[in-house]
């Protein structure tokens, strides 16, 4: 029997989207009852999509064995998107060989927020999402495709391709992985080294050295941030093959998921006897079972914001009360860097994403029955995938945990609650990323200290100004502000001083990346400055009170609302690194409780 709270939650959703969801699902049937959609494309139309398709081109002209799109993601600058080079070819020949033909039906774009924290790209991050979003549409817009299968992994790139998939829900949808590189310099170490740099206790060249060994390989970075917390929302929500995600790149096994995954969409296709459209999988329960996943394995915050986006393009409205009141009866049951030591290769040995729905669904606390490319059912997904005598299988796995200092039995969980937390008071709303914060510091009543800038912050550290407790406000970093860049430049530094024995948080209309860990950051604030919330009337040495606990979020100093608010000159953020391409999403964006997206804005 399913948790009383996650039928009382999946309720509150349905009804809520029903003016919505009701008319996506009418568009989605419609689009499904006029057939394969390249039949209704003229000769001259027909000739012009087959032209270079090589030995395929007769079969695409005469044949009905269906036509799979392949939407992808990659580019040799990401490590977690570089083993797509070789997707495409793998996946024409496993369809050719089925009988079917396959096209790269178009590219996205794809940032490495890695490369772009602390730098002006960063302000272009959270919108790529969107235009990922824009560029699927343009890639399925030739209506040639009877599927389609979606290349990406990190943290903008799966919700926008979320986003433009359901634009053409009434396709089938299969994402296929990259998977995590292999493990190099523990996460530990590396944040170690990261905060002897930042104190001025290492130069550059030990710090380089630390970085490559860390980030040595192809596949996704190997800690708990949005990229991999990604990968395990798309097999909660039943778009990956079964115990697909953290399968290593450039392996037996890593190739033989690719081209089943493949084979797999186009199966699902309505020329098919299983025709499962992208719409029919991506429901409520799926985007309810998301939420759980993202708060039992202590997930990134980001998703916070994506999955709003990417449940409104289906039709389907949450908010953070959802989020809230799921993470309120959902035990964290994995301990996944920076919420532990253990790396994603670690927890894929040690049970992984099987393991976890397996327990998860023994104590209720997912809807069972969702559809999935895997068929009915989400206990298809406590099977793990193996290679025997060149055929792929799946099997029953463990059953057990194999290491429990990794992952650990509902029953028996590592903490009551989920890794996150709604903030609400009199400074607004916000979020708190509470999975690695030990508890002695989630509550944080100290004055603060006002920045526009994360430089500005970095300057004042630098300067020996933080002597005592202190919770650093960091704002003017909303959406419609800058494009809310994350602001993880400031982790080490804030780690030094709650190091020091000082209660130490961070305040900001801002994110802060998947990888927040061990300080607590109330971020997400909504209003945000720019908006006039509460947080543009601060000053330095008010009182404020982080409460991750009873989530309050407090300005105790009486008078501050009666203030002007703080203005700010963003002038600098207007132009340069393809900034100036943007004004047009900063005018239109919506808050981050909405998903902090231009469409529905």
């Amino acid at each position: 029997m399913v948790h009383s709270v996650i039928t009382d939650v999946t309720q509150r959703i349905i009804d809520r989207s029903a003016e919505l969801r009701g008319p996506h699902i009418e568009r989605m049937e419609h689009a499904r009852s006029k057939g394969p959609a390249r039949a209704h494309l003229s000769c001259s139309g027909q000739a012009h999509a087959y032209a270079g398709a090589g030995e395929d081109q007769q079969a695409m002209a005469t044949d009905t064995a269906g036509n799979l799109g392949i939407v992808t993601a990659y580019n040799d600058m990401l490590s977690a998107h570089q083993p797509f080079e070789r997707y495409p070819g793998l996946i024409r020949d496993a369809i050719r060989a089925a009988g079917g033909t396959a096209q790269v039906a178009g590219g996205v774009p794809a940032m490495c927020d890695g490369v772009t924290q602390g730098e002006a790209g960063m302000e272009l991050s959270l919108f790529s999402r969107d235009v990922i979003a824009l560029a699927t549409g343009v890639a399925l817009s030739h209506n040639t495709y009877d599927a389609a299968v979606f290349l990406g992994v990190c943290d903008k790139i799966v919700p926008g391709l979320i986003i433009g998939a359901q634009a053409f829900g009434h396709l089938p949808a299969v994402f296929l992985p990259a998977g995590p590189m292999t493990s190099g310099l523990p996460n530990d170490e590396k944040a170690k080294i990261r905060q002897k740099f930042a104190a001025g206790e290492i130069g550059r060249e030990e710090l380089m050295a630390a970085e490559m060994a860390a980030y040595h390989g192809p596949g996704t970075c190997t800690f708990y941030g949005t990229a991999n917390t990604n990968q395990m929302l798309m097999e909660f929500m039943g778009l990956h093959l079964p115990g697909s995600s953290f399968v290593n790149p450039n392996t037996p096994l890593r190739d033989a998921l690719t081209e089943e995954g493949a084979r797999r969409a186009l199966s699902l296709s309505a020329l098919g006897n299983h025709y499962t459209p992208a719409y029919q999988v991506l429901d409520e329960r799926a985007f309810v079972n998301g939420i759980v996943g993202l708060m039992a394995t202590g997930g990134s915050t980001n998703l916070l914001i994506h999955l709003i986006a990417m449940a409104r393009a289906g039709g389907i409205i949450l908010d953070w009360q959802d989020f809230s009141d799921i993470s309120a009866v959902v035990p964290l049951v994995a301990r996944v860097y920076p919420n532990g030591l253990a790396d994603v290769n670690h927890f894929h040995a040690a049970g992984g994403l099987g393991y976890c729905i397996g327990t998860l669904l023994e104590d209720g606390l997912l809807h069972p029955d969702t559809l999935t490319v895997a068929g009915q059912g989400l206990q298809n997904y406590t099977k793990e995938p193996k290679l025997k005598n060149g055929e792929l299988v799946w099997e029953d796995g463990a059953g057990h945990s194999l290491n429990e200092k990794i992952v650990r039995p509902a029953k028996d969980p590592f903490q009551p609650t989920g890794g996150l937390s709604r903030l609400t008071g009199n400074l607004g709303t916000g979020v708190m990323k509470v999975s690695a914060v030990a508890p002695e510091h989630q509550v944080v009543e100290a004055p603060v200290r006002v920045f526009h800038d994360q430089g500005e912050a970095k300057a004042a550290f630098k300067a020996g100004e933080f002597t005592g407790d202190v919770i650093v406000v960091v704002r003017f970093q909303g959406p419609k502000a800058n494009g809310m860049p994350e602001l993880h430049s400031l982790t080490p530094i804030l780690s030094i001083l709650q190091g020091r024995g000082q209660k130490v948080a961070l305040v900001t209309d801002g994110r802060m990346s998947g990888a927040s860990g061990k300080v607590p950051a109330a971020i997400h604030v909504c209003p945000e400055a720019l908006d006039g919330g509460p947080i543009a009337y601060m000053q330095d040495g008010d009182i404020l009170r982080v409460d991750a606990v009873k989530g309050e979020l407090e300005i105790l100093t009486p008078g501050v609302l009666d203030r002007a608010p703080a203005t700010a000159d963003l002038s600098a953020n207007q132009h340069g690194v393809g900034r100036d391409l943007f004004a047009t999403f900063r005018q239109n964006v919506g808050s981050a409780d909405t998903g902090a997206s231009i469409f529905g804005a």
